[in-house]
């Protein structure tokens, strides 16, 4: 995508009336929630492929939070 394309998609939001852009940031949010959703089960399956539970991602955030 070039950057005329995003100055172009950028207008066209600009044009917009107030409920029409509050759709978009609705449906942008609803795409946004759905890629970390499957981004998350994603990191689940290889942390449980690799035997790491969630004990293990605790006992690691708390010696690396506070050094122990």
């Amino acid at each position: 995508m070039s950057r005329t394309d995003v100055q172009q998609i950028l207008e066209m939001i600009d044009r917009l009336s107030e409920g029409e852009r509050e759709l978009l940031e609705q449906r942008l949010a609803q795409r946004a929630e759905a890629e970390w959703r499957k981004e998350a089960e994603q990191a689940r399956r290889e942390a449980t492929a690799r035997g790491i539970d969630q004990t293990a991602v605790d006992e690691a955030v708390r010696k690396r939070r506070y050094g122990r």
